[in-house]
């Protein structure tokens, strides 16, 4: 178990942004997680330790939101979802701290400036609807990079957010595939030898803030505007993914 004063520094606002997240407020940005634990920790070891967490923090989702998922995207996403991690599965151990530092910074980089191109030109992008073959590449893109960092929002977000749904729609959607996603994700994991004792021990210390983080981005989701948190975050996201970039590039 990791007692690093300095890591729970960096991992309890890193998991309470995810759990706000996936309650439905501030969107995909659970994506910053990993990179944030990543700046203290190795990423793989970051992932293995929030793996067990996003699980839990799934459930409480898929309960907040439960019959408002659109299930004509989902029998089209999941399945796609299987290539991906799959791919992941086959390329994660092989690939070092430095080359997921680079995919997590580059992850990072163009998801905040997607999310301020979309800002310039909102109204081009509301008319603009993706097909399916779209939605299979964002299927298994998303669930690629959600095994090696689970930051599959920004693929599936890029996809979901053009298919008109509205806001409640798209979290509940998003929180079925990503709780299929983390829950087959186990299986790999722990095959790989990355659940072990210590990080799980992790884990669950880190458990604790799931249910009570999914509960604030609930009620965020329904009360709060997200326009200023969203800069905020956004603008620290875009400082991670450089620091990251620079230090994979460095660790090449």
């Amino acid at each position: 178990m990791i007692t690093d004063p300095y890591f729970y520094l960096v991992a309890v606002p890193a998991v309470i942004l995810f759990g706000v997240a996936k309650g439905g407020f501030a969107g995909g940005l659970g994506v910053a997680a990993v990179p944030m634990m990543a700046l203290v920790i190795s990423p793989i070891q970051a992932a293995a330790i929030l793996l067990p967490v996003l699980c839990v923090m799934d459930l409480v989702a898929l309960w907040k939101y439960r019959g408002r998922w659109v299930w004509s995207e989902l029998v089209l996403l999941i399945p796609a979802s299987l290539l991906g991690l799959g791919a992941g599965t086959l390329l994660f151990s092989q690939m070092s701290p430095a080359i997921i530092r680079l995919l997590l910074g580059g992850i990072a980089i163009a998801f905040t400036l997607h999310h301020w191109f979309q800002q310039l030109l909102a109204k081009r992008y509301a008319q603009n609807h993706f097909g399916p073959v779209v939605g299979i590449l964002a299927g298994a893109t998303s669930g690629f990079t959600s095994f090696v960092a689970h930051a599959g929002g920004p693929p599936l977000g890029m996809y979901l957010l053009r298919r008109g749904l509205d806001k409640t729609a798209f979290v509940a959607t998003t929180a079925v595939f990503f709780t299929v996603a983390n829950y087959l994700k186990l299986i790999p994991y722990a095959w790989l030898g990355h659940l072990d004792m210590g990080n799980l021990k992790t884990s669950f210390a880190l458990m604790i803030l799931a249910p009570p983080s999914i509960l604030a981005g609930y009620w965020l989701h329904t009360r709060i505007s997200e326009l200023l948190f969203f800069r905020f975050v956004y603008a620290s996201l875009l400082v991670v993914g450089v620091k990251l970039v620079w230090d994979g590039l460095s660790g090449l």
